[in-house]
């Protein structure tokens, strides 16, 4: 099989690199983290007109791309760069969605996400529901054509920016019934929807959402009533291919500043990358990087197969070991300097990292392979 890109993705991959390599340096994304917005409007819109955003959209979509490897070829230039602007909740989990439950006048906004108009944030996750997508406490009352959401979500990625808040509820059955989940599209200046935001570890923002009596009319509904949680599955399986394409963009770049660092740092009148002992050290981090590449591409070519949630969970399994070696060693072998914040390896090692504890860690990512294997 030729995993070489395609002509169309080689062009889009070459792009990005260098629009990001031109744009993206560790000052300007300091200066976007510690803003209030936490990312970007000029290279969000700037980005969207290079047609980053509609890659992750087929073409029935609006967008020319949309598969696996659309995807993995974003989104590891993105790693690559360190890049914090809000692609994976506006587009992959936001865009996914509408566009795949939504009506035609819901679909419309993801015509304005492809032309970098509009955000979009997944309410989804709650305090005590960890990784369980189908513990939905969130409630969703029908009264006289309107419907009344009451509850508490967590760590709602690019809430503030939204214009529009995807929010999970549930209509019928037990806090962990896989039925009787709905999906609901809110305006973000709703009547009783109040958020705390907070600047996240590895850069963008996100916020706590409490719904307290909001009314929205039942053409908010996203799809049939108590059946979104198949399309949830599907646009998370999408976004971990994207956080596992990111990891390894990440890694890349992490590996290559030890590499120069090594090269660089000079004791007792040659260069540290000499010694035997760090030269054995990053040939190893060499050897994982192939084995996360691989396992990028299985999980990507996998993603429209009805083996996707294994391989899936296979990536996720390694990317996160393997993410966590590279941050560690890269961090151990240029020492100190790799924890300064005007030092690019800062902020790579932390997206690397943080990368583990989003829709699932390792450990949550092996008993899910192993369950799935025995299936």
């Amino acid at each position: 099989m030729d995993f070489n890109l395609t002509e169309e993705r080689q062009m889009l991959q070459d792009t990005l690199r260098r629009y990001l390599s031109d744009k993206y340096d560790t000052k300007t994304r300091n200066t976007i983290i510690d803003s209030d917005k936490g990312y970007s409007p000029e290279i969000w819109a700037e980005l969207a007109e290079l047609g980053v955003i509609g890659a992750l959209f087929t073409e029935d979509q609006g967008g020319f791309g949309g598969a696996g490897f659309d995807l993995s070829t974003v989104f590891e230039e993105l790693g690559r760069a360190g890049v914090v602007e809000p692609f994976l909740d506006t587009a992959i989990l936001g865009g996914g969605l509408i566009a795949a439950l939504g009506n035609d006048d819901q679909k419309a906004l993801v015509d304005e996400i492809i032309a970098g108009t509009a955000h979009l944030a997944l309410a989804h996750g709650e305090p005590v529901a960890r990784y369980d997508l189908s513990r939905v406490e969130t409630t969703a009352k029908v009264s006289g054509g309107q419907i009344t959401l009451d509850g508490r979500k967590s760590v709602v990625v690019n809430a503030e920016a939204a214009g529009h808040l995807i929010v999970s509820a549930r209509e019928s059955g037990g806090v962990a019934d896989a039925d009787g989940i709905s999906l609901f599209l809110v305006a973000a200046d709703s009547a009783g929807l109040t958020m705390r935001g907070y600047p996240m570890l590895a850069g963008g923002r996100a916020a706590e959402v409490t719904l307290d009596n909001v009314t929205i009319p039942e053409s908010a509904r996203l799809g049939s009533a108590g059946k979104a949680l198949p399309a949830l599955h599907d646009a998370i399986a999408r976004a971990n291919v994207a956080l596992a394409a990111e990891a390894l963009g990440a890694m890349v770049t992490a590996v290559e500043l030890t590499r120069d660092y090594l090269m660089t740092r000079k004791q007792f009148g040659r260069p540290i990358g000499t010694f035997q002992a760090l030269a054995h050290r990053y040939s190893d981090l060499l050897i994982e990087m192939e084995q996360a590449r691989s396992a990028v591409i299985n999980g990507a070519g996998h993603l429209d197969t009805d083996k996707r949630d294994l391989h899936g969970a296979s990536m996720r399994n390694l990317i996160g070991r393997v993410g966590r070696l590279v941050a560690e060693e890269s961090i151990q072998m240029h020492g100190g300097i790799a924890m300064t914040k005007e030092y690019e390896l800062a902020h790579i090692a932390k997206r690397i990292v943080m990368t583990d504890h989003r829709f699932g860690d390792t450990d949550y990512h092996l008993e899910r392979f192993i369950e799935l294997s025995a299936a």
